[in-house]
């Protein structure tokens, strides 16, 4: 699809949109598989209303909350889609619009059959200030909250991104991403449109499929996250040929931690530079970046800020010029406040006195450098409390992974009857490895205090993930199964 059809797209589908009584005020869900429709649909929507892409494999009554808790005028569905959300959108009064393709068709081509919607007149379109994107938190301790993005929010984080990768009309994106996630559908796509660059969009992530896309689309980038990073890796030696052939200007991580043992076989597999960035739905995802060279990239470090004035706060408020403490921004780019939730826009946004805005806390914990590089200790909520000696998990993978017989590992909070939490660990070994619990709490010792050692070490083939590829600390033990029942931390 070219520039000119996608602009012809979006006009003609905004036109659709405001004629069926769909404007600023409203809110349209979106349920499609990744590809390019779910792109185009998503930019198209979000020129004329709020659009609100939700996940394809949610159940039935993850629909009901998100549609409900939404408040959605209507939802675009694909055609022959049979997903459990047609019920639900009949249950709850949610007008289903059927997005059509031709199989043949341009990439990103659509249709919308409004089934029977009556044609109400021309509705106000979005402006600068109103909604253009809204999305969920995880809601991994409490329930989701809901992140209203500005039409300002998210040009603005697209130029951030573009300019922090100097994205031109000649780059070309691979983007394995989710599009009803932030990371997808802005750092992929956003960015690169903003750019006048190419943009591919797969069917989601495969590590199967990866290496013949690569081959196919030949992209200059790609952005995942690191447990993505990781599968690729484990397929690059079956896939020497296409890499050779491959020209990569960069590759992007975002979205979690990226271990720097994994930066560096990116970087030796690949032969062209990882840069690491810090994001969040909040922020319209990107904060901070490492740079491309000549500029400075460090391993372990998420960059330097990138788009958003970024801070530290102790624990009164107070903003900090050194030492720890808690990760805070504003800026053109970050949300305004969740919404029709007080106590939660109380707890998140700090007035400052200087006039500027209020500080956004983003909940994590992080210390810069002389160069003014951020470097982030944890979560605050992540952080394990293990009888008050307070440990950041992030520092326990950190040791592990330079096992030569650890792949991937999650460091998280286990119940303790006497110290309240303890430490544990869950690891996959790399194909062909072979290492005992003894072998790495042995290891562990001699790098790590004696209270920072992981109490219990649990081998899978598989550590649980978010719906995003991220791996997931918190309800670890949970999902696993482990509680403690005896003083001794016998399980």
């Amino acid at each position: 699809m070219s520039y000119a059809g996608l602009r012809e797209l979006c006009s003609s589908t905004a036109a659709e949109l405001s004629c069926h009584g769909i404007g600023a005020a409203d809110c349209i869900a979106i349920v499609l598989p990744n590809g390019p429709e779910m792109a185009t649909s998503f930019v198209a929507s979000a020129s004329v209303t709020c659009a609100a892409p939700l996940n394809p494999a949610y159940t039935a009554a993850e629909f009901e909350f998100y549609l409900s808790d939404l408040q959605a005028k209507a939802i675009i569905v694909a055609a022959n889609d049979d997903s459990p959300v047609r019920e639900v959108a009949s249950r709850v009064g949610v007008h289903v619009i059927e997005l059509v393709t031709e199989a043949a068709g341009v990439a990103g081509q659509f249709d919308l059959d409004f089934g029977g919607m009556l044609e109400t007149g021309a509705t106000k379109v979005a402006g600068t200030a109103d909604r253009a994107l809204v999305l969920h938190t995880s809601g991994t301790t409490s329930r989701p909250k809901i992140v209203p993005l500005s039409q300002a929010n998210l040009c603005a984080s697209a130029t951030h991104i573009s300019q922090t990768l100097s994205l031109g009309a000649d780059d070309r994106c691979l983007n394995i991403m989710p599009l009803f996630h932030i990371h997808g559908l802005i750092a992929g796509v956003l960015s690169s449109l903003y750019a006048g660059a190419c943009v591919t969009c797969t069917p989601g992530f495969s590590a199967m499929k990866f290496f013949a896309w690569l081959e196919a689309a030949a992209p200059s980038w790609y952005t995942a996250v690191p447990t993505m990073h990781q599968a690729i890796l484990d397929r690059a030696p079956r896939n020497e040929a296409v890499i050779a052939r491959t020209k990569l200007r960069f590759i992007r991580s975002s979205s979690s931690s990226l271990p720097a043992q994994v930066m560096s076989r990116l970087e030796q597999t690949f032969s062209c530079p990882v840069v690491e960035s810090y994001g969040m739905t909040e922020a319209a995802h990107q904060m901070t970046s490492n740079q491309l060279p000549p500029g400075l990239r460090k391993p372990g470090s998420v960059g330097s800020a990138a788009g958003p004035e970024v801070r530290l706060m102790d624990v009164s408020g107070k903003l900090i010029a050194a030492g720890e403490g808690e990760i805070v921004i504003r800026g053109p780019n970050v949300t305004d406040g969740y919404e029709a939730n007080e106590k939660a826009n109380a707890d998140a946004f700090v007035a400052d006195s200087d006039g500027g805005g209020d500080w956004f806390r983003t909940g994590d914990q992080g210390v810069f450098d002389d160069d003014g590089f951020l470097r982030i200790s944890g979560r605050l909520k992540e952080i394990i409390n293990r009888g008050g000696e307070k440990i950041a998990p992030r520092e326990v993978d950190e040791v592990l992974m330079d096992h030569e017989a650890v792949g991937q590992v999650v460091t998280f909070a286990v119940p303790h009857p006497k110290l309240g939490e303890d430490i544990a660990a869950a690891v996959v070994l790399r194909e062909g490895e072979e290492a005992s619990e003894r072998d790495l709490r042995d290891y562990a010792a001699t790098r790590l205090a004696p209270f920072k050692v992981p109490r219990v070490i649990v081998f899978l083939d598989e550590i649980p993930k978010g719906a995003t590829g991220k791996l997931q600390r918190i309800g670890l033990a949970e999902k696993l199964g482990l509680s403690w029942c005896k003083p001794c931390g016998q399980r």
